[in-house]
């Protein structure tokens, strides 16, 4: 019997129960370390170049569009937040791959009740790292072209406009990608069939990658949510019955 689904903010819930039992604290603890030390050396980094970046970004107004400076101003503020949002979560992510590929499979044994205390294994996990790390490129080069389409956008005065808003999309869509591609990795499905999965169950997607977004963006909180998105995700995968697709593709 299928278990049922739930929305966005459940499966984060449910991801964020499952990283506090103890059998799971481990592999938490290791990755939420390192993302710990990373985000603190780049806020510090961040602070220090955020008003010469934000400045630096804002581009030359003609006269007659001067009044649009208040309107634009707090729109590249926002712009700068999202980039540094988007360049600290790929990093860590990045860092963090073969931990959250672990989690992702240690999680799925607790959901479909095969392991109540999965043992770590330092080789098992040394094992993932260039499949994983792998996979994470495939995402830096999804994401890049995009990400680089939208900053031009965002420099042409008029249409950076609606820049912020693109970015926002852009970003709920990201936050699917990012943590669904752990459980569908362990899997071992293609990136093209991962897509696809997502497609064709978007509004759930983008309900799970709209609360992951809004909770990774609060700082300190997203420290932790990056462990409970991963888990979170791979009881999306689970209850939206992923596998089931691996079973058409082999027939």
């Amino acid at each position: 019997m299928p278990l049922q689904s739930l929305s966005g903010p459940g499966y984060l819930a449910a991801g964020l129960k499952l990283i506090l039992r103890p059998g799971l604290r481990l592999f938490v603890l290791l990755p939420l370390t390192i993302n710990l030390l990373l985000f603190i050396a780049l806020i510090v980094l961040a602070v220090g170049e955020f008003e010469g970046w934000v400045a630096s970004l804002m581009p030359g107004l003609p006269q007659w569009l001067s009044f649009l400076e208040y309107l634009l101003w707090p729109l590249f503020v926002v712009l700068v937040l999202l980039i540094l949002f988007f360049s600290f979560t790929l990093l860590a992510n990045l860092i963090a791959a073969p931990f959250n590929g672990f989690l992702a499979e240690k999680v799925e044994a607790v959901v479909r009740g095969q392991d109540t205390s999965p043992p770590f294994s330092w080789g098992e996990l040394l094992a993932m790292i260039p499949r994983t790390l792998g996979r994470e490129l495939r995402k830096l080069a999804y994401f890049l072209p995009r990400a680089l389409g939208l900053l031009v956008l965002s420099l042409i005065p008029g249409v950076n406009l609606v820049a912020a808003p693109l970015w926002l999309l852009f970003g709920v869509w990201m936050m699917a990608v990012q943590y669904i591609d752990y459980p569908a990795d362990n899997h071992k499905l293609g990136w093209d069939e991962m897509l696809a999965w997502l497609r064709a169950k978007r509004w759930q997607s983008m309900g799970f990658g709209a609360v992951t977004y809004a909770a990774l963006l609060v700082p300190g909180l997203n420290i932790l949510l990056m462990p409970a998105a991963v888990a979170g995700a791979t009881v999306f995968w689970v209850r939206e019955d992923g596998a089931a697709l691996l079973t058409q593709a082999a027939r």
